[in-house]
């Protein structure tokens, strides 16, 4: 019987990154007042809150016009990306 690993293999920084890092940060620690930190949220979530954003089941015209373009592989690796993040303290990068 082989071994599990205990932790995946890190996911590799997703190449639509940058529009979201400006809000919410690269590690998930949101930058701005008001943007939530996604650094450690559950993935199934960051998954389905992406494409509610983008199919404007969520009303939120920003995040809409950010990931509107964005393929269901790009939010996939988008929400992987931030789950994997290890959230931290504000001011303690």
């Amino acid at each position: 019987m082989a071994a599990l690993p205990l932790h995946a293999a890190a996911p590799a920084k997703p190449a639509r990154l940058g529009l979201c890092a400006a809000c919410h940060g690269e590690t998930g620690m949101a930058q701005i007042p008001g943007a939530p930190n996604l650094a450690g949220q559950k993935l199934d979530y960051l998954r389905e809150a992406l494409k509610q954003y983008r199919d404007g089941r969520r009303n939120v015209p920003l995040m809409r016009a950010a990931i509107g373009p964005m393929s269901d592989a790009d939010l996939d690796e988008l929400a992987r990306w931030y789950s994997a993040q290890m959230p931290h303290a504000q001011g303690n990068p």
